[in-house]
């Protein structure tokens, strides 16, 4: 019998990002390429989710989530992002920020529907989108500012688009959408009538004390808006897979039958051990903020030393910088050249472009012991890179 693959997958193939771990690992290198956030987790997260296995709270959940968890969200959404939100009703925790965004365009979208994705973008957004049935239509925002307009969005539109993937702070930019931003958007939104899908997992890695704003509080982007953040990134928790979505009541109910159908539900005692970490005290953000920006700045400081010129981000804990210079064909190829001649891996920057521009970055993550961080940038200023020459037209 002949294997048969989906045509919905023809053409994907696993990431540039998993690549270079694997490439990595080969070599015994320092992996700056994959965002593994291996960091500890907070002592309160691990100890809620120790304490939830050894009182046997490792059956299924509701779909929905944990209520604890929902409740503990709830409190949150309205301290810090300025939604007010029923933790019955327009909640649903989720199998990782990816799980929350595979469930609401699954729910609320149907195949054939125009997804609008801003280069550069996610991978997994767009790859998720591919695999439901979507068609992608793209819009590139230029480095450095990684600027939004009315104009560019609203040139992007077109007959079949049904929704925008807004994702602040940025991976892999680490651009923060502005309010003017938004509003812009919103005007898009509204005349084209538009699902707003959000992945806003990085909003407590900030920097320079920028406001994180969330889509769904500008203008009437609520009523049009799914909400997605995650524990994974501020708790350092990757592998626990714990996200949520937040909308209104029918798109909740429809979100949470997909979860359901795919999922089952979230890691039942992992999510009792997040609902400790909403408890945290304000002095843990401020810490992982300084600590990340402190990283930052010693990633950053020795790609310009070693002549990369790097995006310095607004949030997050991704760097983009520039190998154009060096005259590889590819991204990937200057990505093997750095691993080879340093043992630092990056991510090509044609994971997250489709076209040229791509072709001329490289994706660094600082989300890294310290020891480790400042050991690749050790290694970063040492660089002297032999400039590649480009192939004669005759050849």
């Amino acid at each position: 019998m002949s294997t048969r693959i989906a045509r919905r997958l023809e053409g994907l193939v696993q990431s540039d990002i998993r690549r270079m771990t694997r490439e990595c690992v080969r070599v015994g290198g320092l992996n700056l390429g994959q965002g593994i956030c291996d960091l500890p987790t907070p002592p309160p997260v691990a100890r809620g989710a120790i304490e939830a296995i050894e009182a046997r709270k490792a059956t299924y959940s509701l779909p929905e989530g944990v209520r604890e968890l929902r409740v503990a969200i709830a409190r949150k959404l309205a301290s810090q992002n300025g939604l007010d939100v029923d933790p019955d009703r327009e909640i649903a925790v989720t199998v990782g920020a990816s799980g929350a965004f595979t469930a609401a365009i699954h729910a609320l979208l149907d195949p054939g529907d125009g997804i609008l994705i801003l280069e550069p973008y996610y991978g997994y957004h767009l790859n998720a989108s591919i695999v439901a049935g979507l068609e992608p239509h793209y819009a590139e925002l230029t480095p450095p500012d990684f600027a939004v307009t009315e104009e560019l969005l609203r040139a992007a539109v077109r007959p079949n688009t049904r929704a925008v993937v807004v994702c602040t702070p940025s991976n892999p930019s680490g651009k923060m959408w502005t309010r003017a931003e938004l509003a812009a958007l919103a005007r898009v939104a509204r005349e084209h009538d538009l699902l707003v899908v959000t992945d806003e997992i990085y909003e407590d890695i900030r920097y320079d004390g920028r406001e994180h704003v969330s889509p769904a509080t500008v203008e009437d982007l609520g009523e049009r808006t799914v909400t997605i953040l995650g524990l994974s990134k501020t708790f350092s928790i990757t592998g626990w897979r714990l996200g949520y979505a937040v909308a209104s009541e029918e798109r909740i109910r429809a979100i949470t039958l997909v979860t359901d159908l795919f999922y089952v539900c979230a890691p039942t005692p992992l999510q009792h051990g997040v609902a400790a970490g909403f408890g945290m005290p304000a002095k843990f953000f401020d810490d992982l903020r300084a600590d990340y920006a402190r990283k930052r700045e010693v990633l950053c400081t020795a790609l310009d030393a070693a002549g990369m010129n790097p995006v310095w981000p607004e949030g997050a804990y991704y760097v983009l910088a520039d190998v154009g210079h060096l005259g590889h064909a590819t991204a990937r190829d200057a990505a093997l050249a750095l691993l080879a001649d340093t043992k630092v891996a990056a991510v090509p920057g044609s994971a997250f472009y489709r076209g040229a521009t791509g072709e001329r970055l490289l994706r660094f993550c600082y989300a890294m012991e310290d020891a480790v961080v400042d050991e690749a940038a050790r290694r970063l200023r040492a660089w002297r890179p032999t400039p590649v020459s480009a192939p004669s037209r005759g050849a």
